[in-house]
C-alpha cells in the first residue's frame, strides 16, 4: 500500500494487490528475515518488536500462518546466508509530488541505479537524504474494513482509543487508526484481542500535506512511477503525498 492509506486508494489497488500477492509475500518474508537477524536473533514476536510488526502487516494481507512461521525458522537457521540491508531513497515525481522508498537489498550497486532509471523516466528526480522526509511523519497506521456498515463507528473508535490509539477516523467504507509506532504492537494486539481484522496494519510515513496533480501527463508518469518502484524486488514501499482521489 502506497502513500496514505485511504480506502478508495486500497479499493483501487485491491485487484492489483491479489494478482501480486506472491510477490508481496516475498516482500514481507524478506522483512521478517531481516526483523529475526536485527532482533537479536530472537523468532519470538514477544521479545522482538520489530518481528511482531512485521507479523502485523503480513496477517493484514492474509500471508498464512505456515509460511510466517516457515520464514522465521529458515532466518534461525544456522546455514541463512541471506544479508539484506535497508536502504530509503528520496526524491521528487512529477508536479512536485515528495516520493520516499523504502528497500531492502543485498546489492545497493543493482537497486540504486534501478530506482533512479525509475524517477528518470517519469519525469521525476532522485533526490539527497532528507530531502522530503521532513514532510512525513513515521505512524502506525490500522485500517478496518467497515464497507458493510456492520461495525458501529463510535465503538471501535472508544475501543481504539482505549487500546492506546493516538486518532481515529471514519473514511467511508473504512476505519483507519493511527498511532504512536512505539505503540503500534500493542494496539494491534489490544483490538485483535477484541476480535478486529485489518485490511492494512503498518508503520507508514504519513505526508503532512497533499499535492493534487491536474495535468494528465503528470498524473499517468506518476502512476507509472508507484507502478515501476513497487514492481522492483527491492522496494519494499513507496510512500507520497500525492492526493490521487
Amino acid at each position: 500500500m502506497s502513500g496514505h492509506s485511504k480506502w478508495h486508494n486500497i479499493q483501487k489497488t485491491k485487484g492489483a494487490q491479489d494478482a501480486k500477492r506472491s510477490a508481496a509475500f516475498t516482500k514481507i518474508a524478506k522483512e521478517i528475515i531481516v526483523a529475526v537477524k536485527e532482533g537479536g536473533g530472537s523468532g519470538d514476536p514477544a521479545n522482538n518488536s520489530r518481528l511482531a510488526t512485521v507479523i502485523a502487516k503480513a496477517k493484514a494481507v492474509n500471508m498464512p500462518n505456515e509460511n510466517i512461521k516457515r520464514t522465521i525458522d529458515k532466518a534461525l537457521g544456522a546455514g541463512s546466508t541471506e544479508n539484506f540491508e535497508a536502504v530509503t531513497y528520496e526524491g521528487y515525481g512529477p508536479g512536485g509530488v515528495a516520493v520516499i522508498v523504502e528497500a531492502l537489498t543485498d546489492n545497493r550497486q543493482r537497486t540504486a541505479p534501478e530506482v533512479r532509471h525509475a524517477f528518470d523516466k517519469c519525469n521525476g528526480n532522485l533526490g539527497a537524504q532528507g530531502c522530503v522526509s521532513w514532510s512525513f511523519d513515521k505512524k502506525g497506521v490500522i485500517v478496518i474494513d467497515n464497507e458493510e456498515g456492520e461495525l458501529d463507528e463510535d465503538t471501535v473508535m472508544m475501543d481504539a482509543l482505549d487500546s492506546g490509539a493516538e486518532d481515529f477516523e471514519a473514511d467511508g467504507a473504512a476505519l483507519e487508526i493511527t498511532t504512536d509506532p512505539d505503540a503500534f504492537n500493542d494496539v494491534v494486539k489490544a483490538l485483535e484481542g477484541k476480535g478486529y481484522s485489518f485490511v492494512s496494519a503498518e508503520i507508514e510515513m504519513v505526508p503532512q500535506n497533499y499535492i493534487t496533480l491536474s495535468d494528465e501527463g503528470d498524473v499517468k508518469n506518476m502512476e507509472k512511477l508507484i507502478d515501476m518502484l513497487e514492481d522492483s524486488d527491492d522496494v519494499q514501499n513507496v510512500w507520497h503525498n500525492w492526493d490521487n482521489d
